[in-house]
């Protein structure tokens, strides 16, 4: 790895920081006067696409997709594996509209909270769990009856290579009594782009998305049944992605 390497990642945060600003200045000027979609790609699509393509080029993080023929023609709950920002970033970037569950203090961050404020997310107070899976239940079918993808990261935070979190049940709660299905999503994003620190390594991420999975019915046990399913596939992909390779020196 080059000796100027830390001097690439410096650089990347530093562009990543400046047009987050610039960017997030320009929606809240322009995106109050449009529909929620075009919004969507005006505000987040484009910049997260820059982001993606600015670690690709200044940290040399590239990128594969498997699965593309499981993604259903109608939007669903996504339930993805959370091991990095850069997830955050991909995602959000490849499904449009998508509605993120998020933490209600990102909201208050200067010119990133407030332009996200604009394309409903669903904030919730993790201080108040009971009121925050209403919140996802009641928001989120909105969104989906509004034609909107629905992400979820069902471990609730960012999760350290080979440590399985462990998984809400709220999203496949939510896709059961919507009649969708959940969507499985498992990369290997934190092989390349660790929890923590500043740290980056060049490579190419895995990204593997899964059949789509319904429930059995409506019952409680049909979802815990349909959570377990997709947990199991996740973190059964998230080990052999992990297994296979490790990042580039």
């Amino acid at each position: 790895m080059s000796l100027l390497f830390p001097l690439r990642i410096a650089l990347f945060y530093f562009l990543l920081a400046f047009t987050a600003c610039a960017w997030c200045l320009v929606s809240l000027v322009c995106a109050p006067f449009m529909g929620f979609r075009t919004r969507y790609r005006f505000v987040v699509q484009n910049w997260c696409r820059c982001a993606v393509w600015l670690a690709r080029t200044l940290i040399g993080l590239r990128y594969e997709v498997h699965g593309t023929e499981n993604i259903p023609e109608r939007p669903c709950v996504i339930l993805a594996k959370h091991q990095s920002t850069w997830e955050t970033f991909f995602l959000s970037a490849y499904f449009e509209p998508l509605t993120q569950v998020l933490k209600r203090e990102l909201l208050r961050v200067p010119f990133f909270g407030w332009a996200i404020m604009l394309l409903k997310p669903i904030a919730i107070d993790r201080d108040n769990p009971k009121a925050a899976l209403r919140q996802v239940a009641k928001q989120g079918h909105e969104r989906l009856e509004q034609g909107a993808w629905v992400l979820i990261f069902p471990e609730g935070t960012r999760v350290p290579v080979g440590q399985p979190g462990k998984f809400s049940r709220s999203g496949a709660a939510l896709a059961v009594n919507a009649g969708l299905p959940v969507l499985p999503i498992a990369h290997n994003a934190g092989m390349f782009w660790p929890k923590a620190g500043w740290g980056k390594r060049p490579g190419t991420i895995q990204v593997v998305i899964g059949p789509a999975m319904y429930g059995d019915s409506e019952s409680p046990r049909a979802i815990a049944e349909l959570n377990q399913r997709a947990e199991d596939w996740i973190n059964a992909q998230v080990s052999q992605l992990e297994t296979l390779g490790r990042p580039s020196n």
